[in-house]
């Protein structure tokens, strides 16, 4: 199930026109999925989900917009490395 979500958003005339060649639902969507992400209310698989791409090619954006990658705390991240290889 989805819904539709629309918002309005005043911009300063000189802005509006810097931006007017752009895609501004898909710019805006991306940057909502990857707050989102960052905020850690939806995972790496959802945002590439929801964005329409592979999972991989998520990584480019995550660096984009400054979200780790991988978001361990550092005693999480000892855990993992502590664990037996398969």
């Amino acid at each position: 199930m989805t819904k539709r979500v629309n918002s309005k958003l005043d911009l300063p005339d000189d802005v509006a026109e810097e931006l007017r060649n752009e895609d501004l639902t898909a710019k805006v969507k991306e940057s909502l999925v990857l707050e989102l992400l960052r905020e850690h209310r939806i995972s790496q698989g959802k945002a590439a989900e929801l964005l329409g791409i592979h999972r991989s090619d998520l990584f480019p954006l995550m660096t984009k917009y400054q979200v780790s990658v991988i978001d361990l705390t550092p005693e999480e991240l000892r855990e993992e490395l502590n664990k037996p290889l398969p």
